[in-house]
């Protein structure tokens, strides 16, 4: 059983990148498929499918490079773990990277990027950060 299944697709993401790999695989879960959406509105990534696999299925991440091959992740962090959650009010959500990066939130309004939640002025627990 694994503890921190957005730790481990995060992971996932930042090895593939690293290692200039086209596409990267998970178990899906609506929440990784959440997240995946975020990251392609926020241009992160390329693409992401779901497979059906009978009773699983499995989230394929697309990654995205620039034209000189340098990954458009630079830096991709989890902040609230299951051990120890991290909750921001709308007033601490600062823009990452001078507004180059975003940080996922999840709001009673579901998942949003940071920029979003300052413009409807909620807040809510800080999954991740990405530049």
């Amino acid at each position: 059983m694994m503890t921190d299944p957005i730790a481990d697709m995060l992971t996932r993401i930042r090895n593939g990148a690293q290692a200039r790999k086209e596409s990267v695989a998970m178990p899906s879960s609506r929440l990784k498929v959440q997240i995946a959406e975020l990251l392609k509105k926020e241009g992160f990534i390329r693409d992401y499918t779901v497979k059906p696999d009978g009773v699983r299925s499995t989230l394929v991440i697309h990654l995205k490079y620039a034209p000189s091959g340098e990954s458009v992740i630079q830096h991709i962090e989890r902040v609230s773990k299951p051990g120890r959650r991290i909750y921001a009010p709308v007033e601490k959500l600062r823009p990452i990277r001078r507004g180059l990066g975003t940080a996922i939130v999840s709001t009673p309004q579901g998942l949003l990027p940071d920029r979003e939640c300052r413009k409807r002025r909620i807040g809510g627990e800080v999954i991740c950060i990405v530049w």
